[in-house]
């Protein structure tokens, strides 16, 4: 297939799994809702940083592939005052000095957690990240990672989406 072939079926898969399949605020999916909003009640109140849970938010997503969801947190991110350079050099956290060695753990800690299939979760690294974590902070921090792998499976199911979210924009069901 030429070049140009592939390019138009490309555009056109693509044009076609652009179209949402389910909208996730059909107030008959409220149950649903209401069980993963109910989730992040724990996180707000564990001492884990807001702006920890929005990079572990995005780098989680980023490992997906969920187009909303990096929309949403990098849009949540930089509300929160997170700096351009951090959320571009995301992909590449291991390679550049722009993250504590808190957030080294923790983006490490949600990277093995997402992929836990194709790794599990060594003890080795158990070890580093309790160097930077409680067990409670652990638990909570394990549970964002949880929240946002099942926000990311909803999302794209649903083909919720991107460019659409605004922040704050759920605030409301979250409080």
């Amino acid at each position: 297939m030429s070049g140009r072939g592939m390019k138009n079926d490309m555009a056109e898969k693509t044009k076609h799994s652009l179209e949402p399949r389910v909208n996730l605020m059909n107030p008959a999916f409220g149950g649903i809702l209401k069980a993963m909003y109910g989730l992040q009640a724990p996180q707000r109140q564990s001492g884990l940083e807001p702006a920890l849970r929005e990079l572990i938010k995005v780098r989680v997503s980023q490992l997906n592939g969920c187009a909303y969801c990096l929309d949403m947190h990098t849009k949540d991110a930089r509300a929160q005052g997170e700096t351009e350079q951090r959320l571009y050099a995301l992909n590449a956290w291991r390679e550049t000095p722009f993250f504590t060695d808190r957030e080294r753990a923790a983006l490490e800690w949600a990277e093995y957690l997402t992929l836990i299939a194709e790794k599990g979760v060594p003890d080795e690294l158990f070890e580093r990240v309790r160097e930077h974590f409680s067990e409670e902070e652990l638990m909570h921090l394990t549970l964002a990672v949880v929240e946002i792998n099942g926000w990311n499976r909803l999302a794209i199911t649903a083909r919720a989406p991107a460019g659409t979210y605004q922040p704050g924009q759920f605030e409301h069901a979250t409080a």
